[in-house]
């Protein structure tokens, strides 16, 4: 038990230790773009990152003042979506309904990014590819090889993997570390929080 607990903390300090502190610095960059264009930011996820996308809703919100949304906060309009069109298409149309326009800005969080040819987050791909009809601005926090979001996005953190059997559960933590990472910065950050405040 403790070999295993030591391993996955080594492997997340090796992580924090690799992430692309300029990618990083070009995430923020746009989301200050974005924010100050009076754009807006949709967060895209599925399954744990569905739940990370949730909570970076409220930070960028909150903390950033930055007007976002995202599809799976929504479980009657994206159900309903998935009935009638499709999984793969759910996204997509998601965004079409949300207006998505060139100021606005697509963040993907995945800890594969999506990949159409293994069929995996094929909602996620179809996503980018609207966004990028409408000449939106895309930006991720990805694991593995970023799959399709690396190629896709015009920003994209990429965590580094060192162990195929913590792939998930390490992607889906420094998403986190990486968003509120951002959100937080000097350049982003519009409110005071709360335990921060508190001397």
């Amino acid at each position: 038990m403790a070999d295993y607990i030591e391993a996955f903390l080594e492997e997340s300090r090796e992580i924090c230790a690799r992430i692309d502190k300029v990618m990083a610095a070009r995430l923020v960059s746009i989301l200050v773009e974005t924010r100050n264009s009076g754009g807006r930011l949709f967060i895209l996820g599925v399954g744990g990152s569905a739940a990370n996308a949730s909570h970076a809703v409220n930070d960028f919100r909150k903390i950033a003042g930055l007007e976002s949304y995202c599809p799976t906060d929504n479980v009657s309009e994206l159900t309903a979506r998935i009935n009638d069109d499709g999984w793969d298409s759910a996204f997509a149309n998601w965004l079409k309904g949300g207006r998505l326009s060139s100021k606005d800005t697509v963040m993907v969080l995945s800890v594969g990014g999506g990949n159409e040819e293994k069929r995996i987050s094929v909602n996620l791909v179809n996503a980018m590819r609207y966004a990028k009809e409408r000449g939106a601005k895309i930006i991720g926090i990805v694991g593995r090889d970023g799959g399709f979001t690396a190629k896709a996005a015009d920003a994209a953190v990429i965590i580094p993997q060192f162990n195929s059997e913590t792939v998930t559960p390490q992607t889906e933590a420094f998403q986190a570390v990486v968003w509120h990472m951002i959100v937080s910065h000097p350049l982003l950050k519009a409110n005071e929080m709360k335990w921060e405040s508190v001397k």
